[in-house]
């Protein structure tokens, strides 16, 4: 029987999701469209309702490094806010058609400080956040190319994965260019790296979903940490 990894669901409180979801401003989103772009003034923050939202950022030689996914009840633009003439920092375009709850910057800071029990959730949910993007740096920056496809493999597994009698599935949809977009290398050297793993029956690749057949191989090449799901996600 088929069933789904355990998933690494958004931490934020009941009482925060219920917060920021009743903003007065609901919007639909299409694909392909922008919540925002880097550099823009930064006087909103987002809940996605439905759909989903890609968070990047493009580097000095004009790359795009995709940071993560974001789904329902994930908070977006958030690193926005206590701060002064806020800029936002990363692009966020739409890649599936949903809704967003638009949060008002200063609204939120003043709801936040009028009650500390909200704010200290609201705090560990960016430690938490932080940590994740942290330990996705870190790959990035320690393991070279194999090693950052590897551990976005892994990644994708603790957050779209489905367990099936010959692997996990990745139930998402990727194009080469865009998983080479998440490990901050080309395409080519991500297709030459996936033919390989294929060829040794790691995984295999059908209408652009991906199958890993061996994570333990996956893992052990990268010296796996273990680290919670939560902390291990594309999201």
């Amino acid at each position: 029987m088929n069933k789904p990894i355990t998933q690494t669901n958004s931490t934020l409180s009941i009482e925060l999701k219920e917060l920021l979801k009743s903003a007065d401003i609901i919007s639909k989103v299409k694909k392909d469209t922008f919540l925002f772009q880097e550099g823009m003034t930064a006087k909103e923050i987002y809940i996605i309702r439905s759909g989903r939202i890609k968070i990047s950022k493009i580097t000095a030689d004009g790359r795009e490094l995709t940071l993560r996914i974001c789904k329902t009840d994930d908070l977006v633009g958030e690193l926005t806010l206590f701060t002064e003439n806020a800029k936002y920092l990363f692009n966020a375009r739409v890649v599936e058609d949903g809704e967003v709850a638009v949060i008002n910057n200063e609204v939120l800071e003043r709801k936040l400080f009028e009650n500390s029990e909200l704010a200290f959730e609201f705090m560990k949910w960016m430690s938490d956040h932080f940590r994740k993007t942290q330990t996705k740096f870190r790959d990035l920056v320690l393991l070279g190319k194999k090693g950052a496809l590897y551990s976005t493999l892994v990644r994708m597994t603790n957050s779209y994965g489905i367990v099936k009698d010959d692997g996990i599935l990745i139930d998402i949809p990727l194009t080469n260019q865009e998983l080479a977009n998440f490990c901050g290398t080309s395409r080519e050297s991500t297709n030459r790296m996936l033919n390989d793993l294929r060829k040794n029956k790691i995984l295999s690749i059908s209408k652009g979903k991906i199958t890993i057949h061996d994570l333990a191989y996956i893992k052990k090449e990268i010296n796996c940490e273990g680290c919670p799901a939560v902390f291990c996600s594309i999201e």
